[in-house]
C-alpha cells in the first residue's frame, strides 16, 4: 500500500497536466517572450513562499518540529495543494507530518486550524492595508456585480442555519465540537504565550501572501502589464479570497479567471493580463508540481508523513 501511495503522486500529476496541456504550452510560450531576469526574481520569490509556510506551521505549535522535514514537508504540501480540493491535500500531508512528530492528533488538528485562521487573516488584513493605502487600484463593482450580493448572502444565511441546527440537535456534533474548541483555544493560549511562536506564526501569515503577490507583480514586469506593482498586489489578493471557497484542485481554473478579471478590474489590457496569468501559474504551480510529487513520495516512503 505504501508503495501505492508513492507512485499515486506522480500519477495524479500525469492526469492534471494533461488535462490542462493547453494552457500548459501557452503559459511556457509566454514566459518565452518575457525578461528573464524579472522571471528569475519571480521564482526566488516562489521559493521563499515555502519557507514562509514552514515558519507559519512552526508558529502554530509549542514543540520544536524538525526543521529539514518541515521545509520539505511545505514543498511536498504545495503539490498535494495542486492535486486535491483547495486546502484538503497541505491539510492532510501536515497533519500526518504532526502526528508522525508526536503530536496527537487532537493538537495536530487545533494546530492546524490555527494556521488556517492565521493565514486567512494575514491575507484579508493585507488586501484590507492595501486598498486604504491605494483606494482607486481596484473597481470592485468589476470583480462582483450588484447582483451577486443577494445569491451569495442568501447562501451564506443557508449555511448558517444548516449549522445550526445541525449543532442544537446532534448532541454528538456538539460535544465534538466543544472539545475541540476547548483544544484549539488551550493550543492558541500555549502558542502565544512563546514571542517566537508568536512573530513566527504572524509573521509567516503575512509574508506569505506578501511573497504571493509579489511573484504576480514581477511576472506582470517580466511582461509589461501597465498595471502599478501594488495595484497587482491588490488585484492578486482580492482574487485568492474571493476563489478561497471554491473547491477546485489548487484553485486550477477558477484562480486563473479570477486573476485576469481583477487585473483587467486593476486597467490592464486583457490580453496581457491573461498572459501575466498564464505565466504566474507556470512558476508558482506547474514547475514545482513534479519535483513537489517527486518530494511527497519521498516523505511517504521514508515514513516522515
Amino acid at each position: 500500500m505504501r508503495q501505492i501511495l508513492c507512485l499515486l503522486p506522480l500519477l495524479l500529476v500525469t492526469v492534471v497536466a494533461v488535462r490542462h496541456r493547453s494552457v500548459l504550452a501557452e503559459g511556457f510560450a509566454h514566459l518565452g517572450t518575457a525578461e528573464w531576469p524579472w522571471l528569475l526574481a519571480a521564482v526566488g520569490a516562489t521559493c521563499l513562499t515555502w519557507v514562509a509556510a514552514a515558519c507559519t506551521r512552526q508558529g502554530a505549535v509549542v514543540e520544536r518540529l524538525p526543521r529539514r522535514r518541515l521545509l520539505a514537508t511545505q514543498f511536498a504540501a504545495g503539490a498535494a495543494n495542486h492535486l486535491l480540493p483547495t486546502g484538503l491535500g497541505a491539510s492532510a500531508v501536515n497533519l500526518r507530518f504532526m502526528t508522525v512528530c508526536g503530536l496527537p492528533l487532537a493538537r495536530s488538528s487545533a494546530a492546524l486550524a490555527l494556521y488556517l485562521l492565521a493565514e486567512s487573516v494575514g491575507r484579508v488584513a493585507l488586501l484590507g492595508a492595501l486598498l486604504v493605502a491605494f483606494p482607486d487600484a481596484l473597481r470592485l463593482g468589476t470583480l462582483l456585480p450588484d447582483a451577486a450580493f443577494g445569491p451569495l448572502l442568501a447562501g451564506a444565511g443557508v449555511v448558517l442555519v444548516v449549522a445550526v441546527t445541525v449543532l442544537a440537535l446532534v448532541r454528538r456534533v456538539r460535544s465534538a465540537l466543544v472539545s475541540f474548541l476547548r483544544t484549539a483555544l488551550g493550543e492558541a493560549r500555549s502558542v502565544h504565550t512563546r514571542p517566537a511562536r508568536a512573530l513566527a506564526l504572524w509573521g509567516g501569515s503575512l509574508t506569505f501572501p506578501a511573497l504571493q503577490a509579489s511573484v504576480l507583480v514581477l511576472v506582470g514586469q517580466a511582461l509589461g502589464l501597465s498595471v502599478p506593482p501594488a495595484h497587482m498586489a491588490v488585484a492578486y489578493l482580492a482574487a485568492t479570497v474571493a476563489v478561497a471557497l471554491v473547491p477546485t484542485p489548487g484553485g486550477i481554473g477558477s484562480v486563473e479567471a479570477a486573476l485576469v478579471v481583477a487585473l483587467v478590474a486593476a486597467g490592464g489590457p486583457a490580453a496581457v493580463a491573461t498572459a501575466v496569468v498564464l505565466a504566474f501559474r507556470v512558476i508558482t504551480v506547474w514547475l514545482p508540481l513534479v519535483p513537489g510529487a517527486v518530494t511527497l513520495a519521498a516523505l511517504v516512503r521514508l515514513k516522515v508523513i
